[in-house]
């Protein structure tokens, strides 16, 4: 907002017309008139005496309206809900699904906190799909298909929430990160879940502060202070080496062309989306029988549903994790997983897209696999090769833990520090912060070293 001290106010007009006295009020902002006409002497007399205060109060006044800042503000301000769908927006077309979904889930999470009455309100889980499912996703909110009922959610939401300005309350903002802290059922949040909440919360207050909505950033003036995330991999959840054969050999039991699939998480550590992009073209057989084959990763594949990814298939294709659009990573194959490759590639007919894990059953063959497939049969897997204490005490929970366990084992096995970042496509030192409690040996060592330091 661009605004101004130079200012001055002129006497009130009177206007004589057919239907009887107008008044009209003047005034000049860095020599740009202004003129506001009221149909009684009190009403421009008093319009006049608050421009007056204003001016002699050093208030600022801003150019473009010609009004004091704080009543310009005040007109210009959205709603807290409008400005949310615009800070959406100007995030959906760089953000990745995952990063979508969190942050419509944070959004809907802390506009309960930002409403100024409960009357006539929607139920709690009926207000949450319209702010999740609809307001907060672009795609669906401009598909034109908004069912009735979500529509009059969302209305009753505009009339009822804060606007942004008011936002800036420190009363109002502890409200809101003290809900971003609770699960739905009222329970804590997992830290890491509050911090990626707060983030995204940070970041759309900061878009405000951006487009002059807010003066400052409201969290400087909030002394919250989060839960500290812990990073670190937990190894008690970690499978070692044959319990992760096992969970592989279990899931291809279940769904014989995802052997290979949870076969490149823990031989190769690929993430799940990265095993999803896959493609013959990606896969460098051994040209001998027992020798190692490779990978040449060129992106990951989203597979999470069209209303999130924005177009009209159900997967979105990216660049690799933290990596630009054509960037490339090189990962060995072990004898082990060449055998579950090539044997896949047997049994199961590749698509003409190269795929290698698609879905082949259903009226869309040959999509990728959604993460809602492998972590169905992941559950299977579970139920069937671990014993009810494994499972209770969270042991190889996620897929995504054969991808730790197999980090582990290279770093386990002596593989420098340096390579195993490389090939698992961290940085060193988020390598080493994430499976510091995964090495087995260093402690042995260590003392040994200490001992002999002492005897000598």
């Amino acid at each position: 907002m661009n605004t101004t001290y130079d200012v001055r106010v002129h006497s009130i007009l009177t206007n004589t017309g057919q239907r009887g006295k107008t008044y009209t009020v003047r005034w000049k902002v860095e020599n740009r008139p202004f003129r506001d006409t009221f149909a009684t002497k009190a009403l421009a007399e008093s319009y006049r005496s608050k421009l007056l205060i204003a001016q002699r109060e050093g208030t600022a006044f801003d150019v473009a309206s010609g009004l004091p800042e704080p009543i310009a503000r005040k007109l210009q301000s959205r709603s807290f809900l409008t400005h949310a769908q615009e800070f959406v927006d100007a995030k959906w077309p760089h953000s990745s699904p995952k990063h979508r979904i969190s942050i419509a889930e944070a959004l809907a999470t802390i506009t309960p906190a930002l409403l100024t009455s409960d009357r006539g309100a929607p139920a709690p889980k009926e207000l949450r799909a319209a702010l999740y499912g609809w307001a907060f996703n672009k795609t669906r909110r401009e598909s034109g298909e908004m069912p009735d009922d979500i529509a009059r959610i969302l209305a009753w939401v505009e009339r009822n929430v804060l606007s942004i300005n008011d936002c800036g309350d420190a009363a109002v903002i502890r409200k809101a990160l003290d809900l971003l802290a609770l699960r739905l059922d009222g329970k804590a949040a997992a830290p890491n879940t509050i911090a990626r909440r707060r983030g995204i919360v940070y970041g759309m207050l900061k878009y405000a502060v951006e487009l002059q909505r807010l003066d400052t950033h409201p969290f400087t003036y909030v002394s919250w202070t989060s839960p500290k995330a812990d990073d670190q991999v937990d190894r008690r959840t970690v499978p070692g080496p044959a319990l992760a054969r096992k969970l592989i050999d279990t899931a291809g039991e279940i769904r014989p062309d995802l052997r290979a699939f949870f076969g490149c998480l823990y031989y190769s550590a690929l993430r799940p989306e990265e095993a999803l992009h896959l493609s013959r073209s990606n896969y460098e057989r051994p040209g001998r029988e027992g020798d190692w084959g490779w990978f040449t990763l060129t992106g990951a594949t989203i597979a999470l549903g069209k209303e999130w990814t924005g177009a009209d298939a159900f997967h979105e294709d990216r660049g690799l994790k933290h990596r630009s659009q054509r960037s490339t990573r090189r990962v060995p194959v072990p004898p082990q997983l060449v055998q579950l490759l090539d044997r896949h590639i047997v049994d199961h007919q590749v698509p003409p897209t190269g795929r290698l894990f698609v879905t082949r059953r259903g009226s869309n063959p040959g999509l990728p696999l959604s993460a809602e497939t492998y972590t169905r049969i992941w559950r299977q897997t579970r139920i069937k090769a671990l014993t009810a204490e494994q499972q209770a005490a969270g042991l190889a929970r996620v897929p995504y833990q054969l991808r730790h366990a197999g980090v582990s084992l290279w770093l386990n096995a002596g593989v420098p520090g340096t390579q195993v970042a490389e090939w698992a496509g961290h940085s060193l030192h988020v390598l080493l912060k994430v499976y510091a409690k995964c090495i087995d040996g260093e402690e042995d060592a260590a003392r040994q070293r200490i001992s002999a330091a002492l005897n000598a």
